[in-house]
Protein backbone atom coordinates (compact mmCIF):
# COMPACT_ATOMS: atom_id res chain seq x y z
CA UNK A 1 0.00 0.00 0.00
CA UNK A 2 2.37 2.44 1.03
CA UNK A 3 4.62 1.30 -2.29
CA UNK A 4 2.20 2.06 -4.40
CA UNK A 5 1.09 5.62 -2.84
CA UNK A 6 4.62 6.08 -3.55
CA UNK A 7 4.51 5.07 -6.94
CA UNK A 8 1.53 7.37 -7.29
CA UNK A 9 3.61 10.15 -6.23
CA UNK A 10 6.00 9.80 -8.71
CA UNK A 11 3.53 10.94 -11.78
CA UNK A 12 2.06 14.20 -11.55
CA UNK A 13 -1.21 12.95 -12.58
CA UNK A 14 -1.23 10.33 -9.90
CA UNK A 15 -0.36 13.24 -7.57
CA UNK A 16 -3.35 15.48 -8.85
CA UNK A 17 -5.49 12.66 -8.47
CA UNK A 18 -4.59 11.52 -4.91
CA UNK A 19 -4.55 15.10 -3.62
CA UNK A 20 -8.20 15.32 -4.80
CA UNK A 21 -8.92 12.34 -3.48
CA UNK A 22 -7.67 13.38 0.30
CA UNK A 23 -9.22 16.59 -0.31
CA UNK A 24 -12.94 15.42 -0.66
CA UNK A 25 -12.26 12.80 1.90
CA UNK A 26 -12.81 15.06 4.78
CA UNK A 27 -16.23 16.42 3.06
CA UNK A 28 -18.06 13.60 3.79
CA UNK A 29 -18.77 13.59 7.71
CA UNK A 30 -20.59 17.24 6.52
CA UNK A 31 -22.14 15.80 3.92
CA UNK A 32 -23.51 12.77 6.08
CA UNK A 33 -24.78 15.14 8.77
CA UNK A 34 -26.33 17.42 6.23
CA UNK A 35 -27.72 14.66 5.27
CA UNK A 36 -29.68 12.93 8.42
CA UNK A 37 -30.75 16.79 8.89
CA UNK A 38 -32.35 16.84 5.43
CA UNK A 39 -34.20 13.75 6.55
CA UNK A 40 -34.74 14.40 10.09
CA UNK A 41 -33.01 11.45 11.50
CA UNK A 42 -30.83 13.20 14.07
CA UNK A 43 -32.38 11.93 16.96
CA UNK A 44 -34.43 13.19 20.43
CA UNK A 45 -32.02 16.54 20.20
CA UNK A 46 -30.84 17.25 16.46
CA UNK A 47 -29.10 20.64 17.88
CA UNK A 48 -26.86 18.94 20.02
CA UNK A 49 -26.27 16.33 17.66
CA UNK A 50 -25.06 18.35 15.03
CA UNK A 51 -22.87 20.46 17.72
CA UNK A 52 -21.31 17.29 19.00
CA UNK A 53 -20.71 15.84 15.74
CA UNK A 54 -18.86 18.65 14.05
CA UNK A 55 -16.92 18.74 16.93
CA UNK A 56 -16.14 15.61 16.93
CA UNK A 57 -15.08 15.61 13.69
CA UNK A 58 -12.89 19.12 14.38
CA UNK A 59 -11.32 16.41 16.91
CA UNK A 60 -10.03 13.83 14.99
CA UNK A 61 -8.74 15.89 11.91
CA UNK A 62 -6.67 17.37 15.07
CA UNK A 63 -4.95 13.81 15.61
CA UNK A 64 -5.02 13.26 12.01
CA UNK A 65 -3.29 16.36 11.41
CA UNK A 66 -0.40 15.54 14.54
CA UNK A 67 -0.31 11.72 13.18
CA UNK A 68 1.52 13.31 9.53
CA UNK A 69 4.72 13.59 11.85
CA UNK A 70 5.04 10.63 13.85
CA UNK A 71 4.11 8.64 10.34
CA UNK A 72 6.47 10.14 8.55
CA UNK A 73 9.57 9.67 10.96
CA UNK A 74 8.32 6.21 11.78
CA UNK A 75 7.09 4.49 8.67
CA UNK A 76 8.74 6.52 5.91
CA UNK A 77 5.50 7.70 4.49
CA UNK A 78 7.21 10.86 3.16
CA UNK A 79 4.21 11.78 0.94
CA UNK A 80 1.85 12.36 4.22
CA UNK A 81 3.88 15.92 5.07
CA UNK A 82 2.63 17.38 1.88
CA UNK A 83 -1.11 16.90 3.66
CA UNK A 84 -0.28 18.28 6.86
CA UNK A 85 -1.41 21.97 6.34
CA UNK A 86 -4.54 20.52 4.03
CA UNK A 87 -5.96 18.40 6.97
CA UNK A 88 -5.18 21.21 9.55
CA UNK A 89 -7.23 23.71 7.90
CA UNK A 90 -9.93 21.14 7.91
CA UNK A 91 -9.10 21.09 11.55
CA UNK A 92 -10.23 25.01 11.51
CA UNK A 93 -13.19 24.50 9.00
CA UNK A 94 -14.87 21.56 11.23
CA UNK A 95 -13.98 23.97 14.53
CA UNK A 96 -15.36 27.03 13.10
CA UNK A 97 -19.01 24.70 11.73
CA UNK A 98 -18.95 23.71 15.45
CA UNK A 99 -18.85 26.76 16.50
CA UNK A 100 -21.56 28.59 14.47
CA UNK A 101 -23.81 25.86 14.86
CA UNK A 102 -23.41 25.89 18.93
CA UNK A 103 -24.03 29.63 18.39
CA UNK A 104 -27.23 29.11 15.65
CA UNK A 105 -28.63 26.17 17.18
CA UNK A 106 -28.12 26.42 20.75
CA UNK A 107 -27.74 29.73 21.79
CA UNK A 108 -30.07 31.31 18.58
CA UNK A 109 -27.12 34.04 18.08
CA UNK A 110 -28.28 35.94 21.57
CA UNK A 111 -26.13 38.37 22.47
CA UNK A 112 -26.74 37.59 26.53
CA UNK A 113 -26.39 34.25 25.80
CA UNK A 114 -23.07 34.45 24.20
CA UNK A 115 -21.79 36.23 26.66
CA UNK A 116 -22.90 34.61 29.49
CA UNK A 117 -21.52 31.37 28.05
CA UNK A 118 -18.46 32.90 27.55
CA UNK A 119 -17.88 34.08 30.48
CA UNK A 120 -19.80 31.02 32.92
CA UNK A 121 -19.04 27.94 30.99
CA UNK A 122 -15.16 26.80 32.18
CA UNK A 123 -15.72 23.84 28.65
CA UNK A 124 -16.89 26.84 26.78
CA UNK A 125 -14.12 29.25 27.50
CA UNK A 126 -11.58 26.20 26.87
CA UNK A 127 -13.14 25.15 23.56
CA UNK A 128 -13.52 29.18 22.49
CA UNK A 129 -9.72 29.43 23.64
CA UNK A 130 -8.95 26.32 21.49
CA UNK A 131 -10.54 27.67 18.71
CA UNK A 132 -8.75 31.16 18.48
CA UNK A 133 -5.35 28.83 19.20
CA UNK A 134 -6.71 26.68 15.55
CA UNK A 135 -7.35 30.62 13.75
CA UNK A 136 -3.94 31.70 14.27
CA UNK A 137 -2.42 28.79 13.10
CA UNK A 138 -4.70 28.67 10.18
CA UNK A 139 -3.75 32.15 9.33
CA UNK A 140 -0.42 31.50 9.30
CA UNK A 141 0.22 28.50 7.59
CA UNK A 142 0.82 30.20 4.36
CA UNK A 143 3.99 30.06 2.65
CA UNK A 144 3.60 34.30 2.38
CA UNK A 145 3.47 33.98 6.63
CA UNK A 146 6.09 31.42 7.05
CA UNK A 147 8.22 33.78 5.24
CA UNK A 148 7.52 36.82 7.43
CA UNK A 149 8.06 35.24 10.73
CA UNK A 150 11.03 33.55 9.66
CA UNK A 151 12.27 31.10 12.71
CA UNK A 152 9.59 32.19 14.77
CA UNK A 153 7.05 30.57 12.29
CA UNK A 154 7.97 27.37 13.71
CA UNK A 155 7.71 28.49 17.58
CA UNK A 156 4.51 29.56 17.02
CA UNK A 157 2.77 26.28 15.31
CA UNK A 158 4.12 24.84 18.77
CA UNK A 159 0.82 26.31 19.56
CA UNK A 160 -0.70 22.93 18.21
CA UNK A 161 0.18 21.37 21.54
CA UNK A 162 -1.90 23.06 23.87
CA UNK A 163 -4.59 23.77 21.39
CA UNK A 164 -4.90 19.89 21.03
CA UNK A 165 -5.01 19.74 25.03
CA UNK A 166 -7.70 22.33 25.42
CA UNK A 167 -9.54 20.80 22.60
CA UNK A 168 -9.66 17.52 24.66
CA UNK A 169 -10.58 19.20 27.65
CA UNK A 170 -13.15 20.35 26.17
CA UNK A 171 -14.08 17.45 24.09
CA UNK A 172 -13.92 15.34 27.87
CA UNK A 173 -16.20 18.10 29.57
CA UNK A 174 -18.47 18.40 26.39
CA UNK A 175 -19.52 14.59 26.68
CA UNK A 176 -21.47 13.44 29.68
CA UNK A 177 -21.57 9.96 28.92
CA UNK A 178 -19.63 7.43 26.88
CA UNK A 179 -16.07 7.93 28.78
CA UNK A 180 -15.02 5.61 26.96
CA UNK A 181 -14.63 7.32 24.00
CA UNK A 182 -13.23 10.11 25.28
CA UNK A 183 -10.44 7.71 27.27
CA UNK A 184 -9.86 6.72 23.45
CA UNK A 185 -8.96 9.80 22.17
CA UNK A 186 -7.28 11.00 24.83
CA UNK A 187 -4.58 7.89 24.66
CA UNK A 188 -4.15 8.71 20.77
CA UNK A 189 -3.46 12.13 21.97
CA UNK A 190 -1.09 10.99 24.59
CA UNK A 191 0.84 8.73 22.19
CA UNK A 192 1.33 11.27 19.85
CA UNK A 193 2.12 14.18 22.29
CA UNK A 194 4.59 11.54 24.10
CA UNK A 195 5.87 10.34 20.92
CA UNK A 196 6.93 14.01 20.53
CA UNK A 197 8.90 14.65 24.03
CA UNK A 198 10.66 11.22 23.73
CA UNK A 199 12.10 12.18 19.95
CA UNK A 200 12.84 15.60 21.40
CA UNK A 201 14.82 13.88 24.16
CA UNK A 202 16.67 11.82 22.03
CA UNK A 203 17.90 14.14 19.67
CA UNK A 204 19.25 16.43 23.06
CA UNK A 205 21.02 13.47 23.96
CA UNK A 206 22.56 12.66 20.53
CA UNK A 207 23.48 16.20 20.48
CA UNK A 208 25.35 16.12 23.92
CA UNK A 209 27.11 12.93 23.21
CA UNK A 210 28.42 14.12 19.99
CA UNK A 211 30.20 17.06 21.63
Amino acid sequence: MVLSIAEIHRSKTGRRVFWWLLFLLPLLPLAWIVHKAVVQDLGADPAQTIVTFLGLWTLRFLLITLAVTPCRRLFGWMWVQRYRRMYGLYTLFYACLHLLSFATFILGWRADLIARELSERPYIIVGFIAWLGLVALGITSTRGWVRRLGKHWQQLHYLVYPVAILAMIHFAWLIRAGYGQVLLYALILLLLLGYRVAYRLRRQQRLVQSH
